[in-house]
């Protein structure tokens, strides 16, 4: 696996990364009431999840949030390992889009005012992808 840095990669692990670090900061100062709405809103999409604490839950979100945002501002972090760990997060972030009612237009795609926090994820899933996609190109033309 290939630790040098492309030119290309540097704005998109630093605009996703801090992004999602950011994020993550703030979910660690997350009090009793933004706990329950945070896993309110995942368990509305993935059911499975309502057997966690909400508190707990907020708390792993937040560990995970943090992780990832690190490991793509640290550049000593494969971008394959950050796109698959990118890809993986958002998503499960698109997921919510999907699975959520009011995000989406009736029969569409296309966001609701609600939904446009959400759906702009898919760029966090691009990016992933991209790191994904030039490794296995890389791969092929035997650079790794």
């Amino acid at each position: 696996m290939d630790l040098q840095l492309k030119a290309w990669e540097v704005p998109l692990r630093v605009a996703a990364g801090a992004f999602i670090l950011n994020s993550g900061l703030v979910k660690l100062r997350a009090d009793e009431a933004a706990a329950n709405q945070t896993h309110g809103f995942a368990t509305g999409a993935y059911p499975a999840l309502r057997r966690l604490d909400p508190r707990w839950f907020v708390a792993a979100l937040s560990a995970g949030e943090i992780a990832l945002g690190t490991a793509l501002l640290v550049p000593v972090v494969p971008p394959a390992i950050v796109g698959a760990g990118l890809t993986a997060f958002s998503g499960t972030l698109l997921g919510l889009y999907l699975r959520t009612p009011g995000l989406r237009q009736q029969g569409s795609l296309r966001p609701t005012d609600q939904g446009i926090p959400i759906a702009k994820d898919v760029w966090l899933l691009a990016i992933g992808l991209a790191f994904l996609v030039d490794d296995v190109r890389d791969r092929m033309r035997g650079k790794t």
